[in-house]
């Protein structure tokens, strides 16, 4: 029993901690979240093609707003900035139950997402700066999984609330989320400071030399084509879904399963995964067998429009499977490429560029890839498969690119920040 758990243990403190962060946040997201279709229609009144609306205007929203919001992270601290943005949201979902219209929830979603673009910068940019580089890839892998945790734990709570029926439990929903996202901005402010949450008043108004990172054509590059290889979500939770429903003779029930399946391999196999990972290279390496994973999952799911009964449960199920394995080795060279490839005196802004170009890589294949995969058949989950291949050929050139764009623009080697000290590690045992 001792061994089983020192294998789950976190692989520092500070690991450990910010994994208790990561579980808190996906717990009310995901509670929220899991009844969130019924709330907007059933107590807020809205019909479907209005929620609809007003998401894809929050998207959009978010999308103009991630570069601002990295620089502002950059100016004031990511630590401050996260604890501001949790707490904010925590203040806007509690105003959820009061919001009986189309408009209220449009000004509502917008700026819940402007808040979440700051959020998502500041927590990026906090868990690199104070996570020493050899530990970083390690330490997001762990706390990936406890935000797979969470998110489970939150949608079984949620699919509880639903289970009454009643408006009135629903509209507990968005309390129980802003309460955890209160203890969550409470529980940030304890955390130690990353090295830019300590510069000055003074430090913070120098503005950093050189170009930023939309000058830098591998970063957008890299990012861009990461993003391409993340449509894996979509293929994982819409294409292989909508393909079993139409294209095989599978049970509907199998949905379950296969979420189910990629849910605990979310939960156990990230640090499996991210274990070969240390630097650019390796990440590389880690990006061709995410490639090989995507590619085996096109050809296994292709040929269940001719099976039948058992075989084409288990090649359904097969399929899921390496697909969220192409997540998983994705998921850890992201992590490496965020590590390595970002100016240390502009990570909130890198940040925010990268969820520009990340957004645009992705924001296309729900479209395609349902039209392709349905619309062309078995052809069609070969031109995805191509996509991706041509994706994770290109991401090679632009890492380098961003890393002589480092070379050449970033901070000379006796200006990079400190690592964090034993002292400010030790400080959350």
């Amino acid at each position: 029993m001792t061994t089983l758990l020192a294998r789950f243990a976190a692989p520092t403190p500070l690991a450990g901690r910010l994994a208790r962060q990561s579980l808190l946040f996906a717990l009310g997201e995901g509670t929220f979240m899991t009844g969130s279709a019924v709330f907007f229609t059933q107590v807020v009144g809205l019909s479907a093609a209005q929620v609809g609306l007003g998401l894809t205007l929050a998207g959009v929203a978010a999308f103009v707003a991630a570069w601002p919001m990295g620089r502002l992270v950059d100016r004031y601290g990511p630590k401050r900035c996260w604890a501001v943005s949790a707490a904010l949201q925590a203040s806007l979902f509690g105003v959820w139950p009061f919001i009986d219209g189309f408009g209220g929830y449009l000004a509502m979603a917008v700026a819940m997402e402007v808040v979440g673009a700051l959020g998502g910068a500041a927590h990026g940019s906090y868990t690199i700066d104070v996570l020493p580089a050899g530990e970083r890839v390690r330490s997001r892998a762990y706390m990936y999984s406890a935000l797979n945790l969470g998110f489970t734990i939150g949608s079984m709570l949620g699919g509880i609330a639903l289970a009454f029926e009643s408006n009135q439990v629903l509209q507990v929903l968005p309390w129980f989320t802003a309460a955890v996202f209160l203890g969550n901005a409470a529980a940030i402010t304890r955390l130690p400071n990353a090295s830019h949450d300590d510069r000055t008043p003074e430090e913070r108004k120098v503005r950093v030399p050189g170009p930023g990172p939309l000058r830098n054509v591998g970063w957008l590059a890299t990012t861009f084509f990461t993003g391409v290889l993340w449509t894996n979500q979509v293929v994982l939770n819409l294409v292989i879904p909508l393909w079993l429903v139409e294209k095989t003779d599978a049970p509907q029930v199998l949905l379950a399963f296969l979420f189910g399946t990629n849910t605990v391999m979310c939960i156990f196999l990230p640090m499996a995964a991210a274990r070969t990972v240390k630097d650019v290279s390796t990440a590389l390496r880690a990006i061709r067998i995410s490639t090989v994973f995507f590619v085996l999952s096109c050809l296994i799911t292709l040929v269940t429009h001719e099976t039948i009964g058992w075989t084409t449960i288990a090649l359904v199920w097969l399929g899921h499977v390496t697909v969220t394995g192409a997540e998983l080795y994705l998921s850890a060279a992201s992590w490496s490429f965020e590590a390595e490839l970002m100016d240390p005196r502009r990570r909130g802004e890198y940040q925010g560029a990268a969820e520009l170009s990340g957004t645009a890589g992705r924001v296309w294949a729900p479209a395609l890839f349902t039209f392709l995969a349905i619309g062309w058949g078995e052809a069609g989950w070969l031109v995805i498969a191509a996509i991706i291949v041509v994706a994770a050929v290109g991401l090679h050139p632009a890492t380098r690119s961003a890393q002589r764009f480092l070379d050449q623009h970033g901070p000379p080697a006796e200006e990079q920040p400190p690592a964090p000290s034993s002292a400010a590690r030790g400080a959350v045992e």
